[in-house]
């Protein structure tokens, strides 16, 4: 499936103000929704990510249509990398190790905001760094 970048950068903009309004308070029941809404786009797909609702319904028909559409697969696995940041931190904020749950909420918001800002999905990077890196398959057919 194929994805409007500028839904990506809506989807991570949202996601930075969530974070910070979880470094703000300490809330470990909202970070837990925003990991709900992680896991939602890595496990329901893109298509059904909450944020990406709101983009497609509210925010694109009001826009010209993307200039060129991305795999969906980088964005997802970044949500996946969102999904554990925000486990680790809920984790941590839960069991009162608030150094634990701050960290792993500004770092799931550094890489938010870097996307929201800047367009530049850290998570879709390192897919594509791991997928670059990992053994090809062999043909089946192919003799050695």
């Amino acid at each position: 499936m194929k994805v409007d970048p500028r839904g990506q950068r809506f989807t991570a903009a949202l996601t930075s103000i969530v974070l910070v309004a979880v470094l703000i308070t300490g809330s470990w029941v909202l970070l837990a929704a925003q990991a709900v809404v992680f896991a939602i786009g890595v496990f329901f797909g893109l298509r059904h990510h909450p944020y990406g609702l709101v983009f497609a319904r509210l925010v694109r028909p009001r826009l010209g249509p993307p200039g060129e559409l991305e795999d969906e697969a980088p964005p997802r696995f970044a949500q996946g990398v969102g999904l554990a940041f925000a486990l680790v931190g809920v984790a941590g904020y839960s069991l009162g190790i608030s150094w634990l749950g701050i960290a792993a909420t500004a770092f799931a918001l550094g890489a938010a905001f870097l996307n929201a800002a800047f367009g530049f999905c850290l998570g879709c990077e390192m897919f594509l760094l791991i997928k670059r890196v990992s053994p090809k398959k062999k043909n089946s057919e192919e003799v050695l």
